[in-house]
């Protein structure tokens, strides 16, 4: 029910990346396709310095429904993925989890969501310790529809 095209719409993260690069966020949009009826392959489409980049990622699945694993290069990357709340046809509210830091994500299938969506996602915002001062929202328009091949980075499958 997750599959299809994915707008994402706010991060909330103690990531300092996202703290010093928040006034060049771009507007990123993510296809979520199963594959063997269980793991996500995960297609992020951004703009990086103008130009439209593809990244790639899977999703492997854990016993526990709505739950993730992505696996990072190197010791100790990898990031537990929660589907956290989610209705399918409007909204997504994940959580991602690399050791003891904590990331929330709103993906809604428009590049907009309701207030009541939002307020939702704030109140899982302070329910994990984080605030405002670090959830993000992203633009509503400059969408990639693709990336060439020389654009197009693989996660580890």
């Amino acid at each position: 029910q997750l599959a299809g095209r994915w707008f994402l719409v706010g991060v909330a993260s103690h990531c300092s990346y996202l703290a010093e690069h928040s006034h060049q966020l771009e507007a990123t949009t993510v296809t979520v396709t199963i594959l063997d009826g269980q793991s996500l392959a995960i297609s992020t489409l951004r703009k990086l310095d103008g130009m439209c980049w593809e990244i790639r990622q899977r999703y492997l699945p854990t016993q526990a429904h709505g739950r993730f694993l992505l696996k990072g290069r190197g010791y100790g990357s990898k990031v537990d993925v929660v589907v956290g709340e989610t209705d399918y046809s409007t909204y997504a509210i994940l959580y991602y989890q690399k050791g003891r830091s904590i990331s929330v994500k709103l993906y809604g299938r428009t590049s907009r969501v309701s207030d009541a969506v939002a307020d939702k996602f704030e109140q899982r915002v302070r329910a994990v310790g984080l605030n405002e001062d670090v959830t993000y929202y992203f633009p509503q328009y400059g969408f990639c529809d693709s990336a060439d091949e020389f654009h197009i980075l693989d996660g580890e499958l």
